[in-house]
């Protein structure tokens, strides 16, 4: 037995599926979680001390790569001065002006603690500003598992082919009307008919918890304009896209303003953190300063917030975007060659350095486009593909960090070979 079998069989014992987040339990790829040891850089161990490339970096929030040492020590020397306070500190400050000064449509920020809790505040403010009830979400985007947002999601629940959840009560999916992601039409029909209930529309502008789906020329600024002509808010969620396509995240990219913005991933340099943002009449309602109310212990927490500041300040000193987009551009050319190669179909889909690579003979825009690839041949491909880490999951980005190298990205397109050939084969 190795030490992940043991592991696991243990944590199966006194957590439920063993795992603490539903993805990690390898229900879609089948065999054995693998429980990481180590991290450094672009690479990561594994109890039994295999040694892989990692494409997961904690989901995108390894942006600098795993034990960035002046993350490291920015997270040290925070934690020597105390760990948790529950009240203000000068760091706090620190970090919220440079969001702010980085992301143009952000004069004020609430920290948080979760990607979840950035997204389930700015659905509650959102309602509370404009005293409309229903919130538009684009199906596949994931906002976290708050009730309200669970519907037609991403991420665990694309995995797991769960269309709602039990505990999710009939009122609150009644308050969300979910549209396709890419389908300005059905868009524009939903605000004719309900316009004037609408709070706010919801929406990964990157779509990455579907597998990565680019939002097509002009859906974003479509977006914009129906909630301005009908009185409701924009709300992009950018945890994952945020300080990843760029300094001021895929709004920048694509010159779309929103009302409020989540942030998460990158911000919190891989430690528990989330962030809500917006103009600053509008976050003024939230408490103290308004009635929207939301509160957290560990919102602020002097120990994340230095390793977010820590990975800020890093990328504002040394920008990596575009070294990262020409690796993504270099591995994504080596996986398709690859999987021609192999006879496998494969559609890669890619924005910047965000990229996921989608066992399907079509182009994929959407949810349903998603769902329709051969997940049985990415879990194939999955175990096949021997010394790279992935995402246990079809329906998951890939992530690069500034840690990875040209030598990587090729030793990861002989992997894949492998992969694919593993993937072709039934057998």
């Amino acid at each position: 037995m190795t030490r992940s079998e043991d592991l696991f069989a243990r944590a199966l014992r006194v957590i439920p599926g063993g795992v603490n987040s539903p993805v990690r339990a390898y229900a879609a790829v089948g065999g054995t979680p693998r429980f990481l040891a180590r991290g450094l850089g672009s690479r990561v161990w594994d109890a039994d001390g295999v040694e892989r490339i990692d494409y997961v970096q904690s989901w995108g929030a390894m942006i600098l790569g795993h034990a960035h040492p002046g993350v490291v020590e920015a997270v040290a020397r925070a934690a020597e001065l105390g760990s948790s306070f529950g009240a203000p500190t000068e760091a706090e400050v620190l970090i919220a002006e440079r969001i702010s000064a980085s992301v143009p449509s952000i004069e004020k920020v609430r920290l948080v603690s979760s990607g979840t809790e950035a997204a389930m505040t700015a659905v509650r403010l959102a309602r509370g500003a404009t005293g409309r009830r229903v919130v538009v979400k684009l199906a596949g985007c994931y906002h976290g598992h708050s009730d309200s947002l669970l519907v037609d999601a991403g991420s665990g629940v694309a995995t797991f082919g769960i269309p709602g959840t039990p505990g999710v009560t009939e009122g609150a999916a009644a308050d969300t009307a979910v549209v396709a992601f890419n389908d300005p039409g059905r868009l524009e029909e939903l605000f004719h008919a309900r316009g004037d209930e609408i709070a706010c529309v919801i929406a990964e502008p990157v779509a990455a918890n579907m597998g990565v789906v680019p939002p097509v020329p002009g859906f974003l600024e479509g977006l914009r304009t129906l909630c301005d002509r009908h009185g409701a808010l924009l709300v992009l969620d950018e945890v994952i896209t945020g300080f990843r396509l760029g300094p001021g995240g895929a709004q920048v990219r694509f010159g779309v303003r929103p009302d409020l913005t989540c942030l998460g991933k990158v911000i919190g340099g891989g430690l528990p953190m989330g962030a809500l943002g917006g103009r600053a009449a509008l976050m003024d309602s939230l408490a103290p300063a308004g009635p929207v109310y939301q509160a957290g212990t560990l919102s602020g927490n002097p120990v994340a917030v230095a390793a977010g500041l820590a990975t800020l300040e890093a990328l504002a000193e040394d920008p990596p975007y575009g070294r990262l987009e020409a690796l993504a551009v270099r591995l994504c050319r080596g996986l398709d060659g690859a999987a021609r190669d192999a006879g496998v179909p494969l559609s890669i889909n890619r924005e910047g350095s965000l990229f996921s690579a989608f066992f399907s003979p079509v182009p994929v825009t959407d949810y349903r486009s998603a769902r329709a690839q051969d997940t049985a041949a990415f879990a194939r491909f999955f175990h096949g593909a021997r010394g790279i880490n992935l995402p246990p999951s079809a329906f998951e980005a890939w992530f690069l960090s500034a840690a990875h190298t040209e030598a990587d990205v090729d030793a990861t397109v002989e992997a894949a070979r492998a992969g694919f050939r593993a993937a072709g084969s039934r057998g």
